[in-house]
This record gives structure tokens, sequence and C-alpha cells, in this order.
């Protein structure tokens, strides 16, 4: 199974293809956008896993990517942003050395400078693809999860604002320039 991800015109990219015996059974291409290159890696990892856990006469998986330091999250039992994707992964996985116990599985590094025939192969499908994006280009990761925290600071006050249980001696703090404060997401920060 050899993965490769690329972001062009802010459309993120997943390319799959496995071999079976140095011949390639499947090719997949998934896109998406507002999601950043890593959890495309990792998603396209979770799909060729899923293929080829699903044939049972599979009995070795070699998983061939560049991204060699977002494969080793699967197995990282710490809290990450990857943890759910991470959680179906190790499920499936599970199913897969249940059946038998004679199953493998091997993480390969390959970077794409190392210009390896199957990585080429599957490099050259990523560049023939060329998709234009749907959305405008102010629709990035970032500005959807700004989009989605305002929306919830703006809930928040007209809440508050109609709500009769505030009581009465309720402070408004207020900045230097005597604005009133309002709750912020920046920099980690907490609600005020």
């Amino acid at each position: 199974m050899i993965t490769d991800v690329s972001v062009k015109n802010n459309v993120t990219l997943s390319i799959v293809h496995i071999h079976v015996f140095n011949k390639p059974v499947v090719k997949t291409l998934y896109h998406a956008v507002n999601i950043t290159a890593q959890e495309a890696k990792f998603f396209t990892i979770r799909c060729g896993i899923n293929h080829t856990v699903l044939s049972h006469d599979t009995s070795r998986i070699i998983v061939i990517t560049d991204s060699i330091h977002v494969a080793k999250k699967i197995f990282n039992p710490s809290l990450h942003m990857l943890q759910k994707q991470s959680n179906f992964i190790l499920s499936e996985l599970r199913e897969f050395f249940n059946r038998c116990n004679m199953n493998t599985i091997e993480f390969w590094e390959c970077p794409s400078k190392s210009n390896w025939h199957l990585h080429k192969a599957v490099d050259s499908d990523m560049k023939l693809f060329n998709l234009t994006p749907l959305l405008p280009n102010k629709y990035s990761w970032n500005f959807s999860k700004k989009l989605k925290s305002d929306n919830i600071i703006n809930t928040w006050k007209m809440i508050f604002q109609a709500l009769d249980l505030k009581g009465r001696n309720f402070l408004e703090l207020v900045d230097n320039n005597n604005k009133l404060l309002e709750p912020t997401y920046c920099k980690g920060s907490s609600w005020l």
C-alpha cells in the first residue's frame, strides 16, 4: 500500500495504490476541502488499511508512506487531534490480527525524493488530477475554525443578554480604552 498527499488550490488530495505481489490492484483518490495535509495523510492510511483488511486472504500489509511521523500516531495512546481515526484503524487491525496470529503489518518510510518507481507512479497519478475548489479561497481550515468560534461567541452573548437569572451584581470588565472585554479563543485563551 503506497500513499501520497498533495495540496493544490486549497484542496487536499490523497491517493492510495494497493499492490498484491507487485501488481496494482486498487487505486483510490480522495479529495477534501478544509482539512490539513496531516489529517489527509492519516485518512489515506486508514482507507488503505481498511481496504486491505477487508480482503480475507491478506496476511501481510506493508504501508509505504513519505510521512512515517503521521503513521506513528496510530499507536500513540495520548490524546491528539487524530485520535478518532486512530481508534478506527486500531479496531480494524485488531480484527486483522485476531483472524490469524501470523498476520503482520509493517510501515516503511519512502521520501518522495528517493525516486522509487512505485512511489513515482503514485506521484504521477496525483499530478494528473486537477480539481478546482468549489468554495472561495477564504474558506481555509483556519478560516472555518475562526468562523465557528465567532458563531459560538455570538450565541453566548445573545443567550447571556436574554438570560434573566444573571443577577444584579454582574461586573462588566473593560480594557484600557474603556471597551467591554469579550470572550476569546485566541492563543489558547480561556473564556472570560
